[in-house]
């Protein structure tokens, strides 16, 4: 089905065929529809699926057919976790937007908040913002979101998660009452529930795949390897795979940085990204991996959540992330836009557990696998099941008191 079916602007159809898009994705297909009709959304689906392109065309498509004022005020307001993924979100904006009269501006921390004021001053029509940076703009009076038509809170999940829910509670209250509201999130959790129906309306529930699932494409591999070793793995396997373009998770951004220097000592052209970074040093290492000037990007969970690079091979879990909903969000790197990719996954014995909770969450047991040609010290730790608890022989029930007990009695 072509764009042009939805009822979209010529100038807009003529935008999205630009950028190389001929068909809708299957989260497109669901929520314009009813993002055209004005109706509160909340849409899921794993990262990778066109939920970007699910919420910006329609909000273009409002603004492009609305008739020019003499000053542009701000009529979308996209509000997401990381500056990452608010750089992302303007480009595809500019980007499905190029033949329209349509104004955009990232908002967000990490740069002189000077040029941010001009641009507001001059007038624009979609703000995509970061929690944090937007406060401020609202705290000096530089930012008027009186006129807000729509709203869409995009990665809920992880403005959960990070801790930015009272600053989200804060600016969806001083905008007005009457407007489109859409959430998009790769999982919906209870939590994600109960602040949606503080917000929406009535919302289109909108559930693309299985919840908790990564995409189909992804082949993923769990690799038990000893701690020590997970950098000579890794070199290992970039030395002898096709892996041209490789995305590696670290849990810590000393952990990244680490790497990032073995892999440069090795000869391995890489780059480290994480919040730690500049912004322009972020924005040169985004381009720097997309452009293929980089073999291997190293990333932490939150300089991730804006990475949408067409053509991963591979995710490297360098380290098992410990909560498994970042293993979906990891992992969702690659085999975007319905290509395939590969994800690795390094287990030491002491992440076992958080392997479980992983296995756990999206239903699924892995085989661990041994790496061809790798030379193991020591044999690696395969991940065990776990195993009921049991009483050594000679102690009963009641021998002892409770652990509280104990407690009380101190």
């Amino acid at each position: 089905m072509p764009f042009k079916t939805f009822g979209l602007s010529d100038p807009l159809v003529r935008g999205i065929l630009a950028v190389g898009y001929t068909a809708p994705t299957e989260i497109q297909l669901k929520v314009i529809p009813f993002a055209i009709e004005g109706k509160d959304i909340i849409g899921c689906a794993q990262t990778g699926t066109g939920k970007t392109a699910a919420f910006v065309l329609p909000i273009l498509n409002r603004i492009g057919h609305e008739k020019t004022t003499a000053r542009k005020v701000i009529k979308s307001l996209i509000i997401t976790p990381t500056r990452e993924l608010a750089v992302q979100i303007e480009k595809a904006i500019r980007g499905y937007g190029r033949f329209l009269n349509v104004r955009t501006l990232a908002v967000y921390g990490g740069v002189n908040i000077k040029a941010q004021f001009n641009t507001l001053r001059r007038g624009v029509d979609i703000v995509v913002a970061t929690p944090g940076r937007l406060m401020d703009h609202m705290q000096r009076g530089s930012v008027d979101l009186r006129h807000i038509e729509v709203l869409v809170l995009d990665e809920a999940d992880r403005m959960l998660d990070m801790g930015f829910i009272k600053d989200v509670r804060k600016i969806v209250d001083t905008l007005p009452k009457k407007r489109q509201t859409m959430f998009f999130s790769a999982t919906v959790t209870p939590e994600i529930k109960a602040l949606a129906a503080g917000m929406l309306k009535s919302p289109e529930m909108i559930q693309i795949g299985r919840p908790r699932n990564p995409i189909e494409t992804i082949t993923q591999h769990i690799y038990p390897v000893r701690k020590e070793q997970k950098i000579d793995l890794l070199l290992h396997m970039l030395g002898s795979s096709q892996m041209y373009s490789v995305l590696v998770f670290s849990r810590t951004k000393h952990g990244a940085d680490k790497i990032n220097r073995r892999l440069k000592a090795a000869g391995v052209i890489s780059v480290a990204i994480h919040s730690s970074r500049t912004q322009n040093q972020r924005l040169l290492a985004m381009d720097g991996f997309k452009s293929g000037k980089y073999q291997v990007m190293v990333a932490t969970d939150i300089a991730a959540r804006g990475i949408d690079v067409t053509g991963i091979s591979h995710v490297i879990n360098f380290d098992v992330p410990a909560y498994a909903e970042d293993y979906i969000h990891r992992i969702g790197r690659t085999g975007r836009a319905e290509a395939t990719g590969d994800a690795i996954t390094f287990v030491s014995r002491e992440e076992n557990s958080y392997l479980r909770k992983i296995e756990k969450f999206i239903g699924r047991q892995f085989e661990p696998e041994k790496c061809k040609d790798f030379t193991y010290t020591t044999k690696p730790d395969l991940p065990q099941p776990k195993r009921a608890d049991k009483r050594p022989s000679g102690l009963h029930r009641g021998k002892f008191p409770s652990r509280a007990k104990r407690r009380f009695r101190r």
